[in-house]
């Protein structure tokens, strides 16, 4: 049995890995850049990637390009194929079109003309906080609304634990994730009275990803002055700077997928923005359990960018 340290350790670098991709998504990357970003040989980050994930790390980068081209085909309607293309660090649009309609079985122009048409049928964009990924309007569709406002962020450093499956199992463990992320920033020294944000980031779009890979970030924001020890636990990456829709709530525990729905559909569609390319999260401003109506106090940040025809 390999020993938990080790192992943890291990995982903590593929983290690193993902996060590496994801952060380059639209360059060509070799697995010596990958490799060097892990801290493992070249000759064997495959089979110690394939070996963790289950997946192939050509197959990984592949799935994760197709999953944010089915998000730019379907919510960024002013970019093109050819924008959408050198955006995924394809050589042009004709190559992207053949890598897409290989993996999906449909071109993309077609893919956005079906999910253009379709979208009337109202689907959640967003199933956060949910075990299954899609799901039709039932009853009143924005039964909770927020208050908004539009923030200028500069990059965050932040400190994290991170699961990997379903947002069901994520249920199932987050007092855990929170309590062993708070415990090592403890050891750490990183907390810091009125300076830390404690935080959700979801990396993976629920209405395209694959629900047993969604990958969340448990983090604990730290000023940039403060060092961040990594070891087999705690990692350490960079929120985006730049521009986000905040949405204020002030919600129970069952309503989570309300407050985002209401972002996404109710007040995106015509705020004059669109998503920007980046993770949306969730920062959470109380403990619930401190007051009798057990109200979350949650803002969801949605990074958006303003939308050009």
């Amino acid at each position: 049995m390999p020993d938990q340290k080790c192992l943890e350790e291990y995982i903590r670098r593929i983290h690193k890995v993902q996060d590496y991709i994801e952060q380059h998504i639209g360059q060509s990357l070799s697995t010596t850049d990958l490799a060097n970003a892990a801290g493992f040989s070249k000759y064997h980050f495959s089979r110690i990637f394939q070996g963790l994930l289950h997946e192939p790390i050509a197959h990984y980068m592949n799935r994760i390009r197709m999953e944010r081209a089915q998000f730019l085909l379907a919510h960024r309607p002013d970019k093109n194929m050819t924008d959408i293309a050198y955006e995924l660090g394809f050589s042009d649009s004709a190559v992207f079109s053949r890598a897409f309609k290989n993996y999906y079985g449909i071109s993309p122009r077609e893919y956005r003309m079906e999910y253009s048409k379709n979208c009337k049928d109202y689907y959640l964009l967003s199933e956060y906080n949910k075990n299954t990924a899609k799901k039709e309007w039932a009853g009143d569709p924005f039964p909770v609304a927020g208050r908004i406002t539009i923030e200028n962020l500069k990059e965050i450093q932040v400190a994290y634990v991170r699961h990997t499956g379903t947002y069901e199992t994520l249920a199932k463990e987050y007092s855990g994730l929170i309590q062993t992320l708070l415990a090592f920033a403890k050891k750490q020294h990183l907390l810091l009275e009125g300076q830390n944000w404690v935080l959700a980031m979801y990396h993976d779009n629920p209405e395209f990803g694959v629900e047993s890979q969604f990958r969340t970030s448990l983090c604990l924001t730290v000023p940039e002055n403060v060092r961040v020890q990594e070891d087999s636990i705690l990692g350490r990456m960079k929120l985006e700077g730049g521009l986000y829709a905040v949405g204020h709530f002030q919600i129970h525990q069952e309503q989570y997928k309300d407050a985002w729905n209401y972002m996404y559909q109710e007040w995106i569609t015509g705020s004059g923005f669109v998503p920007r390319d980046y993770n949306p999260f969730e920062v959470y401003r109380n403990d619930p359990s401190a007051n009798e109506k057990h109200i979350h106090e949650v803002d969801i940040y949605v990074p958006i960018e303003p939308i050009h025809f």
